[in-house]
């Protein structure tokens, strides 16, 4: 492998077993192991198994936001983007396995390494508030086309659903989730509160996206 294929291999791979996983349970050994990588390949590009979180973070970022602009890109109406953007989260977060919800293991990280890895808490601060400005566009465009009850603190609401979007989901993995359907129309209906969104449009139009992450279009070709 070349250098460059060397680190985009460790960089998938941690993003694999992290997810299986979860930081704490990962190793560096455990990473070379699966990338097929020697320790002195993982040294040369990563100082350290936080640096390569670090990373692996941002690839993951740069793969969700070819997504979000495709989801809420203005060829959608405002609702079109709402439901895409629920249907989004909600394959990304749980998938179809009630057995094994995904949830977002990047936050799950961020909690168990507390505040002893600045680095990596510095990272998932920039990530989420990257989805906050994705959130605040979607409130801004449903405010103007009329879509909200009053006038909404649009920054204040974009906080609240990335702060709901995380709770959830580490709700969703702890909890006997009996019906995926259910966890689904409860999703939907906190977003449709969150929002103010006016009840004749609650439920009322269908997503555009297709449903498929281009995170998981990679992982099903490799």
């Amino acid at each position: 492998m070349s250098a460059e294929e060397t680190k985009v291999r460790l960089l998938e791979t941690a993003l694999e077993l992290i997810w299986q996983s979860n930081y704490n349970s990962v190793g560096v050994n455990e990473i070379c192991k699966q990338a097929g990588v020697t320790k002195g390949g993982f040294y040369h590009h990563f100082e350290s198994k936080a640096a390569l979180f670090c990373a692996a973070s941002d690839y993951y970022w740069h793969s969700i936001k070819r997504d979000l602009d495709e989801l809420l890109s203005p060829a959608n109406t405002p609702l079109e983007q709402l439901e895409n953007l629920i249907q989004f989260i909600f394959r990304t977060k749980f998938g179809d396995d009630l057995s094994a919800i995904r949830g977002c293991p990047f936050f799950s990280a961020g909690l168990q390494t507390g505040c002893e890895e600045s680095a990596i808490n510095d990272n998932l601060f920039n990530m989420s508030q990257n989805c906050v400005k994705y959130n605040l566009a979607l409130v801004r465009a449903l405010s103007a086309s009329g879509y909200l009850e009053g006038k909404a603190d649009a920054q204040r609401v974009a906080r609240l659903l990335s702060q709901y979007v995380q709770g959830v989901s580490g709700y969703a993995r702890v909890s006997r989730v009996e019906c995926m359907e259910t966890l689904k129309l409860d999703v939907s209906e906190a977003f449709y509160r969150l929002l103010g969104l006016k009840r004749e449009y609650w439920f009322a139009t269908k997503p555009t996206w297709s449903g498929e992450s281009s995170l998981q279009a990679a992982e099903a070709v490799r």
